[in-house]
């Protein structure tokens, strides 16, 4: 039976028909703020039946009656830290109860704070905490689940790389940090004299033009190259998780996130028709997937990091294969590749 074709408009109606709450995860993360260091973070304050942040932008988890968040969790209150991507921050979750910060809380009977941060890479997630370390006095655990931020953003065409990664945003970062850069020019140019504005009049332009249209993906990316890059950047930002942590009797632990096609060989009824309506509306995260979907990919990635985290003394596991062995595995798991529901 042949798949409904959607238009790009009747594809994003398909897809919150079957997940509403991406909906609001959509208007949650167009009220990004833009900050130093990590470059942008959640709305502070952001408050809606499905998610909920605190005044610094950090999802709030429940634990035992009651919200808990990095702005609100008092600094000698022993806690633990959950820390990864969207996938932390629990986007596809129905509400903040259904993060896994709150199940890990349920289960532990001690406050886990969702310390997550959509859209960031493995060193970005690392220098959010050194931005907020001050806060926390007696961390019991850190465990950092991520990992397919990295390795997307790796397959980012190698005129964005720079020498400190890749990273999301960095095609309009460049885009428009490079039209100011020409006003900059442009407005030396004027206090130049006549011949500065001579050079304006025949050549200067206002073309402020939006990157929003600009298609990216992963075509030219190299997959071996992108797997080993991108364990790279995760082993060296455990390392960098480990020198941050070394005054505290903090434990540090590494799982790899999981990853649909990885986790087993097919998608439930359900799981297909929203995949599909993704795939009619793609956007260039997930154009970024075109070439790391397959299994094959998973086992040098794993490796790679594994080995990485031995020398690290970091205790590694997979979801992928934790989760290939639950006795949920067929139910409606994913609301898209990456994100749970």
């Amino acid at each position: 039976m042949n798949e409904q074709e959607f238009t790009p408009e009747q594809a994003l109606a398909e897809i919150y028909r079957l997940t509403p709450q991406m909906k609001v995860y959509d208007k949650f993360i167009s009220d990004l703020r833009w900050l130093p260091y990590t470059m942008f973070f959640h709305p502070a304050n952001f408050c809606s039946p499905v998610v909920n942040t605190d005044a610094l932008g950090f999802r709030m988890s429940p634990h035992q009656g009651r919200n808990v968040s990095t702005a609100e969790m008092p600094a000698d209150q022993p806690v633990n830290l959950l820390v990864g991507g969207s996938n932390v921050v629990g986007t596809g979750a129905l509400t903040d109860a259904g993060t896994t910060s709150a199940y890990l809380s349920e289960l532990t009977g001690e406050p886990w704070l969702n310390f997550g941060a959509r859209g960031y890479n493995a060193l970005q997630e690392a220098m959010l905490f050194m931005m907020h370390r001050h806060r926390f006095r007696n961390i019991k655990q850190v465990v950092v689940l991520s990992g397919m931020n990295t390795l997307t953003l790796e397959g980012l065409p190698d005129e964005l790389a720079t020498e400190h990664g890749r990273y999301y945003y960095s095609y309009e970062y460049a885009h428009y940090m490079g039209l100011y850069s020409a006003d900059l020019r442009k407005a030396a140019e004027e206090k130049s004299g006549w011949l500065g504005g001579l050079k304006n009049l025949l050549g200067a332009s206002d073309d402020h033009a939006s990157a929003a249209s600009v298609i990216l993906d992963d075509r030219d990316s190299s997959t071996e190259v992108r797997v080993l890059r991108a364990a790279h950047e995760i082993v060296s930002a455990l390392e960098l998780w480990k020198m941050l942590l070394a005054t505290t009797d903090a434990k540090l632990t590494f799982l790899l996130q999981p990853l649909s096609q990885w986790t087993r060989d097919s998608l439930s009824p359900s799981e297909k028709k929203i995949f599909h309506a993704i795939d009619s509306c793609p956007n260039n995260f997930w154009r970024l997937f075109g070439k790391i979907l397959d299994k094959e990919v998973h086992e040098p990635f794993v490796k790679s990091i594994a080995n990485g985290c031995a020398q690290l003394n970091v205790d590694f596991d997979d979801m992928n294969a934790l989760l290939s062995r639950s006795p949920n595995l067929h139910n409606d798991l994913f609301v898209d590749r990456v994100h749970c529901n």
